[in-house]
């Protein structure tokens, strides 16, 4: 159980960055964001009730997709603070 409460606090800290994309991002990409968060929330925990340890993975899986897509809607669409 520690593992998951572990990956609990990773989504948490993720989360925290999906909140303040509100300040760069049109309000379509954080509605997305947050369903993919959502998402990602709800798979991680299946696998922490399965007992599973790549539960750990799915902080850092929501952290890459956040960080992919606010660099390229930054580079390709032009979003800005």
């Amino acid at each position: 159980m520690a593992v998951a409460g572990v990956a609990a606090l990773g989504m948490l800290f993720v989360g925290f960055f999906y909140v303040a994309s509100g300040l760069v991002a049109p309000a379509w990409a954080i509605v997305a964001l947050w369903i993919v968060w959502l998402a990602l929330a709800w798979y991680g925990f299946r696998l922490a009730r399965a007992g599973s340890y790549l539960v750990l993975g799915i902080p850092v899986l929501a952290g890459a997709i956040w960080f992919l897509v606010l660099t390229v809607g930054e580079q390709a669409l032009g979003w800005q603070a």
